[in-house]
C-alpha cells in the first residue's frame, strides 16, 4: 500500500491532500492482491510447505483445501483486483497488468533466481509507479516514481 500511497501523495499539486478514493482503491488493491501472491504461493509450495514445521498447518499443506479450492480462491482474489483496477484510466491498466508476471513469477524465484527478495521488492512496490500513473491520469514522471521506486525495492532488500 504505501508505495502507491506515497506516488499518490506525490503526485497531488502542491499543498493539496492525495485523493482519499484513490488511496482507498489502492488500498483494497493491495490488500487483495498481496492475497493473490500468498494464495499462489501456497498452491505452488504445497508439497514443500507440509515437510516444513512452519508452513505445515497451513490449509493445503495440511489437507484442508484442495488446490482447485485453493485455485478457485485465487480466481477470486484475482477478480477482486481487476474490479479494482478496472476503476482506473486505460495507461494505468496497462501499466497494472504490466505487474502480473511478477506477481506470478515472484513464488518460482525462490527456486531459480539467488536473490527472490529482488523479485519481491519489485513486485510489492509495484504501486509506486501505479499510484503516481492513477493520480495523473495515466503519465508517469520517471524524475518522481523511479527514485521512489528503486528505494522502495531496496528497502524490501533490507
Amino acid at each position: 500500500f504505501w508505495p502507491g500511497a506515497w506516488s499518490i501523495a506525490l503526485a497531488a499539486p502542491p499543498g493539496a491532500f492525495p485523493d482519499a478514493s484513490l488511496l482507498a482503491l489502492f488500498g483494497a488493491g493491495a490488500l487483495v492482491m498481496r492475497g493473490a501472491g500468498c494464495t499462489i504461493n501456497d498452491i505452488w509450495d504445497r508439497d514443500v510447505d507440509g515437510r516444513v514445521a512452519r508452513t505445515r498447518s497451513r490449509p493445503l499443506a495440511a489437507g484442508e483445501l484442495t488446490v482447485p479450492e485453493a485455485t478457485a480462491f485465487l480466481v477470486a482474489q484475482l477478480s477482486v483486483g481487476l474490479g479494482v483496477l478496472v476503476q482506473l484510466d486505460p495507461s494505468t491498466i496497462a501499466l497494472g497488468a504490466c505487474s502480473v508476471p511478477l506477481v506470478l513469477g515472484y513464488p518460482l524465484a525462490k527456486r531459480f533466481f539467488f536473490m527472490p527478495q529482488l523479485v519481491l521488492g519489485c513486485t510489492f512496490n509495484w504501486g509506486a509507479v501505479l499510484g503516481y500513473s492513477a493520480a495523473t491520469g495515466g503519465a508517469v514522471d520517471p524524475a518522481v516514481c523511479l527514485p521512489l521506486y528503486g528505494g522502495c525495492v531496496a528497502w524490501t532488500l533490507l
